[in-house]
């Protein structure tokens, strides 16, 4: 069994399919259950990828189903991916419970738009950035703990930019004049900030202070997420007060955030626009 730290795509992908094949055989819940001898709230789990995928009961369920062989055994070769644990396993310790279903998602995504309403957006944080950010929002934490939420942090940036994959940031320059930490450590985000434009797959749409209110203004933190994948669909993900966030799957309402912040990005600067900051006079 995996151990829990929040699915990987690839156990996404298979329960997907596993309750794609239970429906297309006209299979009820229940009546997968008793295949199993268990309640239908264990095939829901596992249908939904909240628990580890074991192989005796997969391939019970598959032949409950009538998959043919030819469809079955590539279904039962990908168990043990399946299983393993993500990368950030090793990172719990950092993490919030809603993150390791959103890191989970985000290892795999090909686009990932964020915006924050009063901060730079977390991927796009400098390491002192994210440091002085965290002696701020986390005071009880130790040290090492501190450290290792900036470690995850950069592990979380560095595999998205090996992946190729694309980061859309919006922001307001009021997140320019928010002193985190020091004057230098403004100064080093603002200077990643402006040579973002030469970084590739990266865009980032910075709204001036003097702009009128759009749709993203008093919106908290989100982030929507793309997998190139049809099992998995599109996430939203709205951070909300306590440290906490909502992870929407529901299509439509991950629809109405993109239209918003599309709204808000049209409005906004083009990318690689300078940066709408004055620093203040000695």
């Amino acid at each position: 069994m995996r151990p829990r730290s929040g699915p990987t795509v690839e156990h996404r992908v298979l329960a997907a399919r596993l309750r794609t094949l239970r429906e297309r055989a006209g299979v009820s819940l229940q009546a997968a259950a008793r295949a199993l001898d268990a309640h239908p709230a264990t095939v829901r789990r596992i249908e939904r990828a909240e628990t580890g995928l074991d192989a005796r009961q997969v391939r019970t369920l598959l032949d409950r189903y009538g998959v043919p062989a030819a469809e079955a055994e590539p279904i039962m070769t990908g168990l043990g991916a399946a299983n393993l644990p993500g990368w950030w396993h090793e990172w719990r310790d950092a993490m919030e419970s809603w993150q390791q279903e959103v890191i989970g998602i985000e290892s795999s995504a090909s686009l990932v738009r964020t915006w924050h309403p009063a901060l730079v957006p977390e991927l796009l944080r400098t390491p002192s950035y994210a440091a002085a950010l965290c002696r701020t929002r986390y005071p009880a934490d130790t040290p090492a703990r501190r450290d290792r939420r900036v470690e995850l942090l950069g592990q979380r940036q560095r595999r998205l930019a090996e992946r190729g994959a694309t980061l859309w940031a919006l922001l307001p320059a009021a997140a320019l004049h928010t002193r985190v930490g020091d004057a230098g450590v403004m100064a080093e985000q603002r200077a990643m900030l402006a040579e973002a434009a030469d970084r590739p797959h990266l865009t980032v749409q910075i709204v001036p202070l003097d702009a009128p209110p759009h749709p993203m203004t008093a919106v908290p933190p989100l982030h929507l997420l793309r997998v190139p994948v049809p099992e998995v669909g599109d996430r939203a993900v709205l951070e909300t007060p306590g440290g906490r966030a909502d992870v929407v799957d529901d299509p439509g309402t991950v629809m109405e955030h993109r239209i918003r912040l599309d709204g808000a990005c049209a409005a906004a600067p083009h990318p690689g626009a300078p940066l709408p900051y004055d620093p203040p006079a000695p």
